[in-house]
């Protein structure tokens, strides 16, 4: 998700369209014992689906406009909601942004859900009772109820050193969850991870190291079957895999695709991914063998995506310039895999 709040120089690229016939993907099997499907989802095991733009240049819709900077959507099945991270601008001598969670409520409604929650990536729990949450405020991972949104820390620092500012989450059905540790939001507040920036884990109260050689990781997702890691480093302008064994470890790294500044990713049932480019203001998909199939535009600066609505086939992207930011909406041909 979101890497920082002012302006910064990346190097440019021309990506090259690959035919659209590339585009009609298969499901993947029937999801195993670790997918992440325990409430419903709109994904169906085995399905054959076609190609998931309805053109290769989609154009979303401004839902509304005016917010400081978003980030972080994540769509809850229970409720039929949008949440979502509203970043403020650095304060006090720590440099530390303020967030607070929304929630949308389609068509047009927007109420604050959460306040001073410190907040950036955002993943509903598979039991769909509570909301993960990358917390740059404190430097941690934590948990917030959805009943009554009381807050617990989820993972407090690795090796007894403080993160940078998580950034970006993703979890599993079996409560593994997986997140990346830039240092956008670390503000002026001491360095504890000696200038690494990092992917970690957290299974069972256990915080391990993924890897702590990517520059600035950022948006994290795992495959529809749970078997596939995905990381966007914005540092080097690639999306990396790595494979994810049962038991949560993950094998070598190698490079999926690459795009201008990787910010946050997701993906649908059939393991198409979207990944936001930031200077770009794009999103741009992928098929899972990493075939470019097309892009969907929004405001200038895109941040992050999300699948959501009652199909799940509409994506939700946040994007727009500091001080001016806005949720957009996108209907897609195939449904996105919850997490």
């Amino acid at each position: 998700m979101t890497h920082r709040r002012t302006p910064r120089h990346r190097r440019t690229r021309t990506l090259t369209a690959v035919a659209i016939a590339i585009a009609g993907a298969v499901a993947p099997s029937a999801p195993g014992a670790f997918a992440d499907a325990a409430m419903a989802s709109p994904c169906t095991p085995g399905a054959t689906y076609g190609p998931p733009l309805p053109t290769p240049q989609v154009t979303s819709q401004l839902i509304r406009g005016g917010f400081n900077f978003l980030e972080g959507p994540t769509w809850d099945q229970r409720t039929g909601t949008l949440l979502l991270s509203n970043m403020q601008n650095p304060t006090g001598p720590q440099g530390v942004q303020p967030s607070s969670v929304l929630r949308f409520t389609p068509p047009s409604t927007f109420e604050t859900f959460i306040a001073d929650s410190g907040s950036n990536g955002l993943a509903i729990t598979s039991d769909g009772s509570r909301l993960l949450a990358a917390t740059h405020d404190n430097r941690t991972l934590s948990s917030y109820s959805l009943t009554d949104r009381s807050r617990t820390t989820v993972a407090p620092n690795y090796l007894g050193r403080a993160f940078n500012s998580p950034n970006d989450l993703t979890t599993r059905s079996d409560g593994t969850t997986y997140f990346t540790d830039p240092n956008y939001q670390r503000g002026n507040r001491a360095d504890e991870q000696g200038g690494r920036t990092g992917v970690f884990r957290v299974r069972d109260g256990v915080v391990s190291l993924v890897d702590n050689t990517l520059a600035q990781p950022n948006g994290i997702v795992l495959s529809p079957d749970g078997t596939t890691l995905y990381v966007g480093a914005t540092g080097s302008n690639a999306i990396v895999k790595y494979t994810v064994f049962p038991d949560g470890s993950t094998g070598n790294r190698t490079t999926f695709a690459s795009i201008r500044t990787p910010d946050g990713g997701t993906i649908d049932c059939a393991g198409n991914l979207y990944w936001a480019s930031f200077n770009e203001g794009l999103v741009h998909v992928f098929s899972p063998s990493g075939a470019w199939l097309g892009t969907i535009s929004a405001g200038r600066n895109s941040t992050n995506v999300a699948f959501g609505g009652p199909d799940g086939q509409t994506l939700y992207i946040t994007s727009g310039v500091s001080g001016g930011f806005g949720l957009y909406q996108a209907r897609l041909n195939v449904p996105g895999n919850p997490y």
